[in-house]
């Protein structure tokens, strides 16, 4: 069994879905058998978003599989996880994502170095069909020029 300290799992798609606002840190609440999961990047973000619940800020929907020696003490694969943050932080992001269009996206989960996970959470605003389509004709551009330079 490998464990990384450098663990990062990565949002691929919040940023194609998204155009990100602002962007902030937060802890998270785990369970013993999480953390070793996640140490052996045994998780993963990509459905999942942050939800407020009360006053308390929730991620919904992040999978952290099982730990394989985990005995009965061993966590839901699914389940809503508290982020923490600064009561000024949450009440400035539950201002802003009461607007219209506004939501929490989690972007990346890593260790950080003093060995605690932190998830990257960002408010976002959903693009349009036109606006993909401009990220991929950016995207398709810069790789064209770095090809380009590459060669000469």
């Amino acid at each position: 069994m490998k464990i990384d300290k450098s663990v990062q799992i990565k949002n691929k798609r919040a940023r194609f879905e998204y155009e990100i606002i602002e962007q902030y840190e937060a802890g998270i609440v785990l369970t013993g058998t999480e953390i070793k999961s996640i140490r052996m990047s045994k998780a993963s973000i990509a459905e999942s978003f942050c939800q407020f619940v009360g006053d308390e800020l929730f991620v919904i929907n992040m999978t952290v599989d099982e730990y394989k020696l985990g005995t009965y003490y061993n966590h839901k694969i699914k389940r809503e996880r508290k982020l923490l943050l600064h009561r000024r932080e949450l009440t400035k992001i539950q201002r802003k994502v009461k607007d219209i269009g506004f939501t929490i996206v989690p972007l990346k989960l890593y260790i950080n170095e003093k060995g605690l996970v932190k998830l990257q959470i960002a408010i976002g605003k959903g693009k349009k069909l036109f606006d993909k389509r401009e990220s991929i004709k950016d995207r398709d551009n810069k790789r064209h020029l770095d090809r380009i330079m590459k060669k000469g």
